[in-house]
Order: structure tokens, then sequence, then C-alpha cells
């Protein structure tokens, strides 16, 4: 058996060259991969794919863009225009190429690294959209009109139960800020006592 002795010498110099490499990591790997600097981790955003990003579509995904903790990496619209303009509002924002442009709804939903979707198609195909990312495991945000019939509804609620994803009803008026403050206002009778019936 063969045993390697290390000597007083040979261990400080390995020991130093641990320490530096210790010390110099956080000069090697950048803050915001950590979370540091006032920046979310990798690790924690939320990763977006847009359907159907027309008009209404980029404007919601414009706020998604805004927002620290999200990232949109792909866009899908059966208009070529629409998403090349969704895709280079992307770039822009993140001054970056990498954006993904989907045609078929299907395979952005078939992405593993896709977390939520933002969905804006044409009012007969939110159901089935969200359906669909439902059953892939992607939590949702949803423009109005929500479904066609309380049936569709009632199915797109059962999915969203059964498969444990987020759900989120585009309806401004009870999202946006100023309506929230408008409601608590009314709530706590900050603007007087509330009579009639809701």
């Amino acid at each position: 058996m063969n045993v390697k002795k290390t000597d007083r010498r040979q261990f400080l110099k390995q020991t130093a060259g641990a320490a530096v490499g210790a010390i110099g990591f956080p000069y090697v790997i950048a803050s915001s991969a950590l979370g540091k600097a006032r920046s979310v981790a990798p690790s924690n955003r939320i990763v977006v794919g847009g359907i159907g990003i027309g008009n209404q579509g980029r404007g919601v995904m414009r706020h998604f863009l805004h927002q620290d903790d999200a990232q949109v990496v792909a866009v899908c619209d059966v208009k070529t225009t629409a998403r090349a303009t969704a895709r280079e509002q992307v770039e822009s924002r993140y001054g970056s190429k990498g954006c993904v442009e989907y045609h078929d709804f299907r395979e952005l939903l078939a992405r593993d690294d896709i977390d939520a979707v933002l969905i804006a198609s044409t009012d007969h195909w939110h159901v089935l959209h969200a359906l669909a990312a439902a059953r892939a495991g992607k939590d949702v945000y949803l423009e109005k009109p929500m479904g066609l019939s309380l049936a569709e509804d009632q199915a797109l609620r059962e999915a969203c139960h059964q498969h444990g994803t987020v759900f989120q009803f585009g309806t401004q008026q009870r999202s946006d800020r100023k309506f929230c403050l408008a409601c608590e206002l009314a709530l706590n009778e900050r603007i007087g006592k509330v009579h009639g019936k809701c």
C-alpha cells in the first residue's frame, strides 16, 4: 500500500490556494445570479410564454416585461407579424436575443422551462388554450372573456384544481391598484356609509 505523505509546506500551499479560490468566488459569479444587488436570482424568476400576442397580448406582456421576478422567453400567435413584433418587444426590453416564436401553442406549452403563460388569443380560443396550459402544468393569466359558456368556465376551473395550477383572470377593474384602493376605501367606509344592495 502506497501512502503519499504531505509535508507542511505542501499543505500550506494547498490550503492557501483553496482560500484564494473561496475569496475570489463572489467575483467570478455575478451577484445578480445569486439574487443580490437588488436583483432576482434566475432560480426565483417565473418564466413566461405568451399565447395570442396581438395588440392586447402585447399590452399585457409589457407588464410582465417590467416585473423583475418574471422573464418572457417565448411568444405564440398564428399571425407572423404579431409574433415578430412581440419577439422584438421582448428582445428590446432585455437587450438580448433568444425569445422564441411559435406558430403552434402546443409547442410552447411543451417546453419544460416555462412556468406560466399569458393568454390573450381570440375570445373563442381562451378556454381551449387555458385548458391545455393547465393540463401541461402551467400557471395561467387569461384575458377576458373567460369563456363562451358556464360549462367552459367550470371545465377550466376543474382543470386548474386538478393540476394544481395558479389561475388569474384578467379583469383590470378587479386587479388594477386604483380599483383595489377604491374597493378598500368603500368597504372600510372611508368615503361614507355605503347604502344599497350588491
